[in-house]
């Protein structure tokens, strides 16, 4: 929105409460310091009104445990080890009642564990990835000793997994303590290792940031405050203390807890905003200018003329109903009447029943040439008409009820052209027959190739040759092609079978491609390009 100046909704300011939220703490430490321990020994403080324990990780399992540790007070929160269920499990402490008006506080034990299983998803996902890959490529499977890349989209969804559990935890009305382990690791300067060495909590990194305090562990009764956000205690920015006879009440206390606020105040991002945005944008129709012009209005006779000049389009009929309609608009179409022979209709409706009959024709065409009909607007020997394919199309149409704008003519029938009288003797032999135009002889050899492709491409595929293949339905002199109707049934039929060996073969796109292809398919030859190169169109 750059160049706006004014302010697009009211505001209201307010002065700051000066009170803390609940804390978030991040107990760490290597294993066997003494972490569990003293988030069971701190539940029990009267700050807290309940103290509910959610454990992740099976390794330790010590929330029974400790229950007989001295001041423990807290009940444990079941889950099946799921990730959802976990997310679940937050949900319901967060909606659980105070008790005594005083806050409940969320132990979680591990965040480890909550990360390494969430590393160890996506490196499920990873080796899934790669055998569906290999799979698909033809190439070797992946065993379980090879190693597999995870993709950064994969970590992605690691993180945003994680954040959310975070999210929750920023809801929940009470401090929250988090337990994690930390590693001994080798301190890098400058991208290069050193000989000293580091302490690095185990879990996403960004964990640290997302607290309010750090209290790291060395050893049992050794705590260390490496990180806080506090004004109840005088301590300065990136200082590190001893934190002496170190305790979770004593902590919450010099977080400030008892003048807490009751909610945590936070402003979160709202990234999928801008992509709502731009729906409610899309969804908004465009403003019409002020000084454009309506369209002219369209009348019955003037659309029917246009389709009837669609109709009488020399080379693609077709093509010109269909860029009519797109050109004026379904809407505008609709609501203009024409009165055909055909009855009172819309000329969208009109358009769509001349697109009907040239289908109608052109198949009657096909037909008349697979079975051997002779060509619309024949002559016999002695010159008369024979045309029965006008006299089927004139019989199926309505006679027009009234006068008005005739049905559409039909763009294949020729004009009648005056028979001149000729002088002919009975010995003469009769005239040979008139061929097919080039067109109809155009289309019938096409499809004819199609279906011998598709009878090559089904042969390849179950492994033996197009001669062997087609044999069912050969006529007995070799090198005649079968009829046209028998070969594109026959070749329907055999669809599943070949479907299924691709399928077996790992080709999945192409056996989906190939169930959705047409009857003839007329790019069945690019449909299988990348499984035969060498493949040309048969006839």
């Amino acid at each position: 929105m750059a160049g706006i100046t004014a302010p697009q909704r009211t505001r209201k300011s307010r002065k700051p409460t000066g009170k803390p939220n609940p804390p978030i703490i991040l107990l760490t430490g290597p294993e066997k310091t003494g972490k569990s321990y003293e988030a069971a020994r701190g539940s029990g403080s009267d700050l807290i009104g309940m103290t509910y324990w959610i454990e992740i990780g099976g390794s330790e399992g010590t929330a029974d445990y400790y229950g007989r540790v001295p001041g423990a007070d807290y009940e444990i929160v079941p889950h099946d080890g799921s990730y959802q269920d976990i997310l679940d499990a937050i949900r319901w402490v967060n909606h659980q009642p105070r008790v005594d008006g005083k806050p409940n506080m969320l132990v979680i034990d591990s965040m480890t564990s909550l990360w390494d299983m969430l590393s160890d998803e996506i490196a499920m996902y990873a080796r899934n990835r790669a055998i569906r890959k290999a799979e698909r490529n033809r190439s070797r499977v992946p065993t379980l000793d090879d190693p597999v890349v995870i993709d950064s989209d994969l970590w992605n969804r690691a993180k945003d997994r994680w954040g959310e559990v975070l999210w929750l935890l920023r809801r929940h009305q009470g401090p929250c303590l988090l337990l994690a382990r930390t590693e001994i690791v080798t301190a890098f300067e400058n991208d290069k290792p050193t000989r000293n060495t580091t302490r690095k909590v185990k879990a996403e990194k960004n964990l640290p940031a997302a607290v309010d305090a750090i209290v790291d562990l060395h050893a049992i009764g050794e705590a260390w405050l490496t990180g806080v956000r506090t004004l109840h205690m005088a301590i300065q920015p990136g200082e590190t203390q001893r934190f002496h006879d170190f305790t979770i009440d004593g902590l919450l206390r010099r977080l400030g807890l008892q003048d807490a606020a009751e909610s945590r105040s936070t402003s979160e991002l709202r990234p999928d905003a801008d992509l709502q945005e731009h729906s409610q944008q899309a969804q908004q129709p465009a403003p019409r200018p002020e000084h454009a012009r309506p369209a002219p209005a369209l009348t019955g006779e003037q659309a029917a003329k246009l389709i009837r000049d669609a109709l009488m389009h020399p080379t693609d009929p077709e093509n010109a109903l269909r860029e009519l309609r797109e050109y004026h608009g379904r809407r505008t179409l609709t609501a203009v009447k024409t009165d055909t022979a055909w009855g009172v209709m819309s000329a969208d409706e009109l358009i769509t029943k001349s697109l009907d009959h040239l289908k109608a024709k052109a198949e009657q065409a096909q037909a008349g040439m697979e079975d051997g009909e002779q060509p619309s607007g024949q002559q016999d020997a002695t010159g008369h008409a024979a045309d029965e394919e006008n006299e089927l199309t004139d019989a199926d149409e309505p006679e027009p009820v009234n006068e008005g704008t005739p049905p559409p003519p039909d763009p294949d029938e020729e004009p009648p052209t005056p028979e001149r009288p000729e002088e002919t003797s009975e010995a003469e032999e009769p005239q040979d027959l008139p061929r097919p135009r080039p067109a109809q002889v155009n289309r019938a050899n096409k499809v004819m190739a199609v279906l011998l492709t598709e009878a090559e491409i089904q042969a390849r595929v179950m492994g033996m040759t197009m001669q062997e293949h087609l044999e069912p339905i050969s006529a007995p002199d070799q090198g005649a092609p079968p009829p046209m109707t028998k070969l594109r049934t026959y070749v329907i039929e055999h669809r599943p079978t070949v479907i299924s060996l691709l399928e077996e073969r790992g080709e999945r796109d192409i056996a989906n491609a190939y169930r959705l292809a047409g009857k003839p398919e007329l790019k069945i030859a690019d449909m299988f390009a990348t499984l035969y190169t060498d493949l040309a169109t048969v006839g």
